[in-house]
């Protein structure tokens, strides 16, 4: 049997721990920059406040409906789901952690187990050591688990957060019950070609024949559709794989229009993206780097420009890689243009131990210390205090986040003093 943990609007039920002013009340969470609702609580979905939305023009929309509107506060959501994996690691030893708010966990040997009785009991212990509603499903399968656990969530007050998929009648009746486009791991454009054959809930996917759907799918569908009739085909994952490609991207505070500023920009994104790759143990081949003008901006038409570069040989260096970035910014940057966002985008990776050497140039060995000392350093003391000589060693990018709650859990300038 698997289990789904899914937090339950997990940015705002984070904010409502520290301020329980918030609770019962909407509470709506911004994107980065205060761009776009990313999360809100049910509260505020009640007040159709729509996913997405860009915060400057539903303000007023918010203030009507007395919307609490916060900045994303990713140090405080960071550790509160940190709290919220150890506290399930001691329910089970095989877990894996799918995002910041939901885990799966194989229950390997709890065939006598009351799983009702033992979600409840994870349930209560993550509230009352954390303050963060959950919600749990548990099934044969992984995507049945999702199955349950959205049933789960569907109505809190019948369920009380918990859905057993322990039987072949449940599990005909759930999928029923599950639209297809619900379905975990059915995206939009696999929704119309289901919908055009006629499928419209998780059951008729399962009725499907199993060799058409391996034929005119592929083998990823074909697990998915034995998972849903109650067949485990999709394995636990205890570790997350690398990355095909890593990526800094970033809008400014300000429009840049000087070479100078953007370049520094591009260095501390370049830099990002090398530690990255180290932290992955992998070497990348190529790099692109990206700048865009201000979109909203009237008074300049938009403009966008890349540029890639090809290394010689592959390498996990913050000096080549941030070198390499400055060069190539210089070669789309524009006089007179207001820049409002830049990236850094590495691919073509490789594992750092076993790659294709150049008979012509290779990477200083030099480097390879130095970079393990720094990343040793900045680990140590917690944050980049070790930086590129073309980098502002005073400046941190810092997001427009005007909304922002205290680092509660992180950062002793915000703890709580009890009196």
């Amino acid at each position: 049997m698997f289990a789904l943990v899914d937090c339950n609007n997990f940015y705002a039920s984070c904010e409502r721990v520290f301020n329980p002013n918030l609770q019962g009340k909407p509470v709506a969470i911004l994107s980065n920059n205060d761009g776009c609702v990313i999360s809100m609580s049910d509260e505020a979905k009640a007040l159709q406040l729509p996913f997405g939305a860009p915060i400057f023009k539903y303000e007023a929309f918010c203030k009507a409906n007395n919307i609490t509107v916060l900045s994303s506060n990713y140090p405080l959501y960071g550790d509160m789901s940190a709290r919220v994996m150890n506290i399930l690691a001691d329910f089970s030893p095989d877990i894996e952690v799918y995002s910041i708010d939901e885990s799966f966990l194989e229950l390997k040997g709890f065939d006598n187990y009351n799983y009702a009785d033992y979600a409840t009991k994870m349930r209560s212990r993550i509230l009352k050591w954390t303050g963060i509603p959950t919600c749990v499903g548990i099934a044969p399968t992984k995507a049945l688990s999702k199955v349950a656990n959205k049933i789960a969530r569907s109505n809190l007050k019948q369920s009380k957060g918990i859905c057993i998929i322990d039987s072949d009648e449940k599990r005909i009746k759930a999928l029923k019950w599950t639209k297809i486009g619900k379905v975990w791991g059915i995206g939009s454009q696999l929704k119309k070609r289901l919908e055009a054959k006629g499928v419209e809930t998780a059951y008729d996917f399962t009725q499907l024949p199993s060799d058409w759907v391996l034929k005119n799918f592929s083998i990823v569908e074909w697990r998915l559709q034995k998972d849903l009739q109650g067949i485990s085909k999709i394995p636990l994952e205890e570790y997350i794989s690398s990355k095909k490609m890593i990526a800094t991207t970033r809008s400014f505070e300000n429009t840049y229009s000087d070479i100078d500023n953007i370049k520094e920009r591009i260095s501390t994104f370049a830099s990002h993206c090398a530690k990255k790759l180290r932290e992955q143990k992998s070497n990348c081949h190529t790099i692109t780097v990206f700048l865009r003008s201000n979109r909203f901006d009237k008074n300049q038409a938009y403009l966008k420009e890349n540029s890639t570069v090809i290394l010689s040989y592959p390498t996990d260096s913050t000096l080549v890689i941030s070198k390499a970035a400055i060069e190539a910014v210089k070669t789309i940057f524009k006089k007179g243009i207001k820049y409002k966002k830049a990236g850094v985008i590495i691919s073509g990776l490789v594992p750092n131990d076993n790659f294709q050497l150049n008979l012509f140039s290779s990477e200083n060995p030099k480097h390879k210390p130095l970079m393990s000392a720094i990343d040793g350093l900045n680990k140590k003391f917690k944050a980049d205090k070790i930086k590129l000589g073309n980098q502002d060693l005073k400046r941190t990018w810092k997001m427009k986040q005007e909304r922002l709650s205290g680092r509660f859990t992180t950062n002793i300038k915000d703890v709580f003093l009890v009196k």
